[in-house]
Formats: C-alpha cells, structure tokens, sequence
C-alpha cells in the first residue's frame, strides 16, 4: 500500500471540495482549480477528508494512488496560501521589467528576450534585477519560473545569468597562464 496514497487530505476551514464525474474540483481563497482524476483510483468525501483508494494492484493503480494524492495536496496548499518561486538577475547590464502580461529582459544578449506570463500566474520585478513567479497551480509556477531562467542560465565562470533565489552555482576556475 502507498504510504502516501493511504493518508487523507484533510480541507481547512475556508477551502470546498466538489467530488464529481472524475473530476475534483477545489475552491479556497486565493481561486479554484480542479484536477481530472485517473481511472485507475478512486476520490471520495467524507465531510472535510478526501480519501483516496485505488481500484486494483496493477502497476498503474499503485503509481497513480501516491500521485493523486500529492497532486490534491499541492492544489490545497494552492488555493489556500498560493506558490511563489524566487528568481535573480546578476551580470552587468543585465536587466528586467513588466508592462502588463509581457515580461522584457536585457540579458546580454543583442536583443531583449521577450515573454507572455501565462494566464494564472503573476511575475512581479522589484530593482530590475529581482523576480518574484507567483500562482496558484504549483506545476505551472515551476514551469514559468524555469522558463524565465531557460533565456540565461547562471554561467560558471563569472555566475552571469538567471538564476533561482536558493541556488548554488559552481564556479570554476578560468584559463592560467603558463
């Protein structure tokens, strides 16, 4: 049995669950989303708990019973706090701003980079350099955010690029002299 599959979701005060056709669908305070579940498990609600069982031991049940329940557990944290990722510009020069949905970067190249932020996440700058990726959905704040750092990616010899709040670039050491 999966250890994680096994274990209830259990709604706070302030978050609905609508279990229907296959489909569960969460609504809390920062928005709603809905999850289309597989066939192979089964979502029921007791009041605030969904419990999640799975149809038969096949291979399949058993990967989609761990999954399904890590997917509502992060649709929950979502709706009820939301999901932010962290981004930092560093080289000289190097640069960001927003106007609407378009997000325009000077990153060292002979052209601004240029990206549409997808419906349902927001991209706040703060000093040019700071980004701040936030949304409800966790997949699709990961995804942006791992766009917007796909455009330059942290170099290891100087650390110019995009990189994440948290990450470590390694350096390593540049050509010597004989």
């Amino acid at each position: 049995m999966s250890r994680i599959g096994k274990q209830p979701v259990v709604l706070p005060a302030g978050i609905s669950a609508k279990v229907a056709d296959g489909v569960v669908a969460l609504k809390g305070p920062k928005g709603e989303l809905a999850l289309k579940v597989p066939e192979t498990v089964e979502v029921s609600q007791e009041g605030a708990t969904l419990t999640i069982a799975r149809k038969g031991d096949d291979k399949q049940s058993r990967a989609d019973h761990g999954t399904t329940r890590a997917l509502l557990q992060n649709m929950l944290v979502g709706v009820k706090d939301g999901y932010s990722r962290d981004l930092e510009i560093q080289g000289v020069g190097f640069k960001a701003s927003i106007a609407g949905k378009q997000l325009t970067m000077n990153v060292g190249y002979s052209h601004p980079v240029e990206y549409t932020v997808p419906e349902g996440v927001t991209v706040t700058v703060t000093d040019g350099t700071q980004l701040k990726v936030s949304g409800i959905d966790k997949q699709l704040v990961g995804q942006v955010g791992a766009r917007i750092r796909s455009f330059r990616p942290p170099e290891p010899y100087k650390g110019k690029g995009v990189r994440y709040k948290d990450e470590r670039v390694r350096r390593k050491a540049g050509k010597t002299v004989a």
